[in-house]
């Protein structure tokens, strides 16, 4: 469904235009009605001739509820225009103008209100003072069509520039991740909590899971509305009221979102594009207290201007924004900002990073995807999708690499492996970067856990060391001079025999049980260690170890001072 949003000077007719339109009447407080004036934000739906659809967003258009007409025009697609025939362009006609600008709206439909109160000379000078102040805006070449609200003359003629305005306007993404700006919050009796919002991407569907950030507290959807009718499952675009569990209507206020848990990110703190309005009659810097209108939200923020000290009228220029509360926001996300003191709008524009890395001194944003990877160098690809809205396919394992980043960590792999010497580097030292680039480094060769680099030659083929414990079994040779690294591998393949510090070969152990047992079959009530010492010609201290590793792997069995045949003693 396509969002328009009404705007214009105050009393222009924007809200009796809605409701000849659609029969709803977008003021809901008695106070609006008493006063004929729009204090809030309004709400209606319509059904266009062509069966498309349509919400309208009607917004205040007095200077004293500017901040509620904010709130109104964060996700919206195009403009219903109001300048009433009877006074022309007036000083909100252009504040809501400037408005829409910023926020980057592009289409709209200026309707000439109250023709039925001006003869032809009048309203031919009022659609010409109109095209002269759209002349160089967006709505320069937008239908401008003669309506009364009242008689019903150009609602035809207006229902179909409407029609022909949203069959222009591209569809939004219902694959992406929801997200639902919150413009009110209430109890109602025995329903819980309610909010209502705008539905800017994605699809809300009764039984979601989801977060309420600023907060990040769960919640889950528990029935669904659209325009009084409900629903299962919501799309983008959609007007929705969302009734909610798990969370008090207390702890949302406007400016809240609804997300779903895990998909978006949360930030403070983000590097942004800023227009600085030309009519402002002084420079924006980081001096002042500003508040930035964020979604449906206005949040104190804080303002640093990038490469400069500061923007002059009619500049564009990145700012990095403070923000005094988090926000679940993207690249592309559209803002208002406003200096408080003055009470005045500065400028506005759009959200470049939103988890910027990079010091302010040397920042320099923008929307490029590639930026946000070179200046993290890795980041995998769902954190990737979060900070950009993008999903790139994975470089490495399940990471996005800068190229640079990439090389000099396949570089850093090698030489790692390099330096490990001939027996190479275990696996497990590496870091996770580090094996995603192992596959990547030239000529590496992984076996039993252990990475080398060059053609596959088993260093520890006919090892000397192995060779001299064999020579003297039961005598054996200790580790001098022998690296490390060698000896664990030796014993890791079972080549070599250690207990109790001592280390065997193979060869000796199955030496070893063959004249044991034939020894045994002389002594069937056992040997003793000093008959095993006689019969191997071992000394004491290596008897000893070499008996409990007899013992421990089931060769013999202890009985009491003598050794027994164990069951994996072999044939005498």
């Amino acid at each position: 469904m396509t969002v328009i949003a009404t705007a214009g000077h105050v009393d222009h007719g924007k809200s009796t235009l809605v409701l000849a339109l659609t029969g709803t009447d977008p003021d809901r407080w008695d106070e609006e009605k008493t006063r004929g004036l729009t204090i809030d934000l309004g709400f209606a739906n319509l059904t266009l001739p062509s069966g498309r659809e349509l919400s309208f967003i009607d917004v205040p258009g007095h200077i004293r509820f500017l901040r509620n007409m904010l709130a109104g025009v964060g996700a919206v697609d195009a403009c219903l225009f109001v300048v009433a025939a009877t006074e022309g362009w007036k000083p909100q006609s252009e504040e809501h103008l400037r408005i829409l600008s910023l926020l980057g709206i592009e289409r709209g439909v200026v309707a000439l209100t109250k023709v039925d109160l001006v003869d032809e000379d009048l309203f031919a000078l009022a659609e010409m003072d109109v095209e002269e102040h759209v002349a160089g805006t967006f709505l320069e070449g937008a239908p401008v069509i003669g309506v009364s609200a009242i008689g019903g003359t150009g609602l035809p003629e207006l229902l179909a520039a409407l029609d022909r305005l949203v069959g222009e306007i591209p569809a939004r993404d219902a694959s992406a991740p929801p997200r639902l700006w919150v413009d009110r919050s209430f109890a109602p009796a025995g329903a819980g909590t309610v909010i209502t919002g705008t539905l800017v991407g994605g699809t809300l569907s009764v039984g979601d899971e989801v977060r309420v950030v600023p907060g990040d507290r769960p919640a889950r959807v528990r029935s669904l509305q659209s325009h009084h009718r409900q629903a299962q499952s919501i799309g983008p675009g959609n007007r929705a009221a969302v009734n909610l569990t798990g969370v008090s209507h207390n702890d949302l206020t406007r400016g809240h979102a609804v997300v779903t848990a895990g998909a978006w990110h949360q930030t403070k703190l983000v590097d942004a594009e800023l227009t600085v309005l030309e009519t402002l009659d002084h420079p924006v810097s980081r001096r002042g207290a500003y508040a930035a209108y964020i979604g449906s939200g206005e949040i104190p923020a804080k303002v640093r201007i990038l490469g400069a000290t500061e923007l002059n009228p009619g500049d564009t220029g990145a700012v990095r924004l403070y923000l005094s509360r988090p926000l679940a926001l993207l690249p592309g996300d559209r803002f208002i900002l406003r200096e408080s003191g003055r009470d005045q709008t500065v400028g506005g524009g759009q959200i470049l990073d939103v988890e910027p890395v990079v010091p302010a001194s040397r920042a320099r944003p923008d929307r490029s995807i590639d930026r946000v990877v070179a200046e993290r160098g890795w980041v995998t690809v769902d954190q990737l999708h979060k900070l950009t809205g993008e999903r790139r396919p994975a470089t490495v394992g399940h990471w996005v690499v800068d190229p640079e980043a990439l090389a000099a960590t396949v570089a850093t792999t090698r030489a790692r492996i390099e330096e490990a010497g001939p027996l190479g580097l275990d696996v497990a030292l590496l870091d996770d970067r580090q094996r995603a680039a192992l596959a990547l480094v030239e000529g590496a060769t992984v076996q039993a856990g252990r990475a080398t680099v060059g053609p596959v030659v088993d260093p520890l083929a006919g090892h000397p060391w192995v060779a001299a414990l064999e020579a003297a079994p039961f005598n054996p040779p200790g580790p001098d001079g022998v690296d490390r690294g060698e000896v664990r591998e030796l014993v890791r393949r079972g080549l070599v025999v250690e207990e109790d510090g001592i280390h065997f070969a193979a060869a000796a152990i199955a030496e070893a049980a063959t004249r044991l047992a034939t020894l045994l079959a002389t002594r069937p009530e056992g040997f003793t260690v000093a008959e095993a010492r006689d019969e191997l010609g071992a000394t004491r201290k290596f008897v000893l170890p070499l008996l409990a590793h007899l013992d421990r792997t089931g060769i013999t069995r202890r009985r009491g001072d003598f050794r027994i045949a164990g069951p994996r003693m072999p044939q005498a």
